[in-house]
């Protein structure tokens, strides 16, 4: 097996950047059509590196082939994209991330590969759900959800609740199956002198619950109108108006604490692993870090009560420059990393595989964790983020939120302030 793979640092990153800023797409190197040249951005010991790890390993076997990788770091690729992929210096194949902003920026300007051909021939639409599909096809314009495919994702990633069992078993509390429920639940600590919810209205984890109450009372369409600009959404109407009245009201009865105003999602995590609140809201990506943090009690996840849509998407995607010379290859290497065994490796490794078997998952937490995934893409039940739509809108979601929450503003306030801020942003994505 021929691994060559090459780490580089910032000395590198900045030779990269002289090196385009010189013109190098005009300086000619040689290509190898046995050669995969293959850029990502996950650790070696997370769930994608160790399971695309053991894809170059079958890739190489079974092709022959060589695969020539390269460790970029999230911020390199994102940086340098548009210039490295427009040069002879792209890659066949690399890791990046999803939305109008990143993949279909570069979609419509023609530096990413249309891989329709290539997942009619391999059947990856088939293995993708699809609100997975969504953020892998982007139109002329850029903008996800139709169009051709530019990406294929193979893990995923979501929100849902964590909560620690040994405070709810010592105060009599299971896991509510309704809104109402776990308001009982959380009045119930309260009583106690304990504060239910980890929150942190500085980053995005109110922000997330914030959305996630408004998709109780949606459905797929408002989601399209919100995330896809199919229609306009009534900032006053019953979704909007429900999640920001019930923030207000669960501050008021001191289910969030007032103090979430200057935390950070850090914050939030570290006071859930430390035992302080039963309840934290957030994202598929504390898992594994829960796995072996919080060693002091025993927690369990369960996604929200009464919602048909979490929020969540596909990850970032295989993506293949316009450029790459050896697209075949590419596209081989990428069948690969969709099979079971190596869908099971992201599973088994805290990872949300997109297309694994949950009879391949063996660890019992994350046999949990890809059962509540499952659960949602098969009733179509990924929604996206709330600050997706538009450049701005996660820092303008944050400081309303906050504002909420310190009493500054009124729900209503909120409301009006936040559709400005959106209208505003979209305006300028869509004229």
């Amino acid at each position: 097996m021929r691994i060559k793979k090459k780490y580089l640092g910032g000395v590198a990153a900045l030779g990269m950047s002289a090196l385009l800023l010189s013109g190098c797409s005009s300086s000619g190197s040689e290509s190898d059509s046995n050669t995969l040249k293959l850029w990502h951005f996950e650790s070696e010991t997370s769930a994608m590196g160790i399971a695309w790890d053991e894809a170059i390993k079958i890739f190489e076997e079974e092709t022959g082939a060589t695969v020539e990788f390269e460790a970029k770091s999230f911020e390199q690729i994102r940086s340098t994209a548009s210039q490295v992929l427009n040069s002879n210096e792209a890659p066949d194949l690399l890791e990046y991330n999803k939305g109008n902003a990143t993949a279909g920026l570069l979609a419509s300007q023609g530096l990413l590969a249309p891989l329709d051909d290539a997942v009619e021939e391999f059947g990856w639409d088939d293995k993708l759900a699809p609100s997975l599909q969504t953020t892998a096809r982007y139109d002329e314009d850029g903008i996800m959800g139709s169009g051709s495919w530019y990406g294929v994702p193979n893990y995923g990633e979501f929100v849902e609740v964590y909560y620690n069992k040994d405070m709810f078993a010592a105060n009599g509390l299971e896991v509510p199956t309704t809104v109402a429920e776990l308001e009982t639940v959380m009045q119930s600590f309260v009583d106690k002198g304990i504060t239910p919810l980890a929150e942190a209205a500085a980053e995005y984890p109110l922000g997330q619950l914030w959305y996630q109450l408004a998709l109780t009372q949606a459905d797929r369409s408002w989601i399209d109108d919100y995330q896809l600009y199919t229609g306009d959404i009534d900032w006053q109407g019953p979704e909007i108006s429900y999640a920001t009245e019930t923030l207000a009201d669960w501050t008021e009865s001191g289910y969030i604490s007032k103090d979430s105003t200057g935390l950070k999602a850090e914050d939030a995590g570290t006071a859930f692993i430390n035992g302080t609140y039963p309840i934290f809201f957030s994202g598929s990506w504390w898992h594994n870090r829960f796995t072996t943090e919080a060693s002091g009690f025993e927690w369990g996840t369960f996604l929200f009560p009464e919602a048909e849509f979490s929020p969540g998407s596909a990850g970032n995607m295989w993506a293949v420059p316009e450029n790459a010379t050896n697209k075949e290859l590419a596209y081989e290497f990428i069948d690969i990393t969709m099979r079971p065994e190596i869908q099971a490796l992201i599973g088994n490794n805290g990872g949300i595989p997109v297309a694994a078997d949950t009879a391949d998952i063996t660890d019992p937490k994350s046999q949990e964790l890809i059962g509540n995934f499952n659960t949602l893409t098969e009733q179509d039940g990924i929604a996206f983020y709330p600050d997706w739509p538009t450049a701005t809108f996660y820092d303008e979601l944050n400081a309303a939120l906050q504002e909420l929450v310190n009493g500054s503003k009124s729900a209503t306030e909120v409301q009006t302030q936040l559709g400005e801020d959106y209208q505003s942003g979209v305006d300028d994505i869509v004229g």
